[in-house]
């Protein structure tokens, strides 16, 4: 018995150099750019802090005065939630209430003022199993750029759903003029941050985006991670401590900047003040190169 197929509607594969080998990635439209924001992209391990430090990060470069974007990337929709104090419907969400005519919509119907201005946008994704995480991105800025937010933006930041970088969850790195990485100081964390370096030196190759730095995080030591910097070519551009504040920020839906003002509090708030400016100011690339797997588990341990 034949069987005919018809062929999804997946966004077109790049014809020219592949970003990797043995996999097809996605290609967003050439054409649809960010503009002349600073673009950030936060990875890392699932689970380990990537919407805190995105969402604290942008307050913090809201407080240099900065106007700030931030982009989650997630289909649990949660990046934004602690600048808007509500889970905010995705652009998937609305764009199928207007049969995905994107015209349709207005930008109070995707965009959301957050806390001291930020402005916030829930990308999410596609329903499990179907679909295409960079499909969802490409949109996500594609109808920001039709409603010309991103013309008055300073600051963009993608958090980016956990350790799964594939070709389309690796997307945001196609705008990203930095990749930064949230790991703690465990080999888990290190190992998916091995794998996010292979990816954005992927990237590199076809697109401005290039390696930032480490933030460590929930931290007491880096020696961890300290060592596989060392081998890898990386640095630690900010540390935060495993703060019992920081996991009562989440749930009482509130960045740092709002939790009171306990002297190690404050530490925090002040590193993260520090970060945003160093970003701002400028980072310099790093041409860091990925441990094998064996080396990995090699290298990182107790004597």
């Amino acid at each position: 018995m034949s069987v005919t197929t018809t062929p999804l509607p997946f966004p077109s594969v790049r014809t020219r150099r592949a970003d990797g080998e043995g996999s097809l990635q996605v290609a967003l439209d050439p054409d649809v750019r960010i503009g002349n924001a600073r673009v950030f992209a936060v990875y890392g391990k699932g689970g380990i802090g990537k919407s805190t430090t995105s969402s604290n990060l942008s307050v913090a470069f809201s407080k240099l005065g900065k106007r700030v974007l931030q982009i989650g990337c997630d289909p649990k929709h949660d990046s934004t939630f602690t600048l808007t104090k509500r889970l905010m419907p995705t652009v998937i969400d609305v764009l199928e209430t207007v049969d995905f005519h994107s015209e349709e919509l207005r930008i109070e119907d995707f965009v959301w003022e957050g806390y001291n201005g930020v402005m916030c946008v829930e990308a999410g994704g596609p329903p499990a199993g179907t679909g295409c995480g960079g499909y969802v991105v490409g949109q996500t800025v594609k109808l920001l750029k039709e409603h010309h937010l991103l013309e008055d933006t300073d600051v963009v930041i993608f958090d980016v759903l956990g350790d799964v970088v594939c070709g389309g969850f690796a997307a945001p790195l196609q705008h990203a003029e930095r990749a930064l990485i949230v790991a703690a100081n465990d080999f888990d964390s290190i190992f998916a941050m091995n794998r996010i370096v292979q990816a954005i030196g992927a990237k590199s190759r076809n697109y401005g985006v290039r390696l930032g730095g480490v933030i460590a995080n929930r931290s007491a030591g880096t020696d961890q991670i300290d060592r596989f910097n060392e081998r890898a070519g990386l640095r630690t551009l900010a540390r935060f401590p495993d703060l019992d504040v920081i996991r009562r920020s989440r749930l009482a839906k509130s960045t740092l900047f709002e939790m009171g003002d306990a002297p190690e509090l404050l530490a925090v708030q002040q590193e993260y003040l520090r970060l945003a400016d160093a970003l701002w100011r400028g980072v310099d690339p790093l041409p860091a190169v990925p441990l094998k797997d064996r080396e990995i588990f090699d290298l990182l341990g107790f004597d």
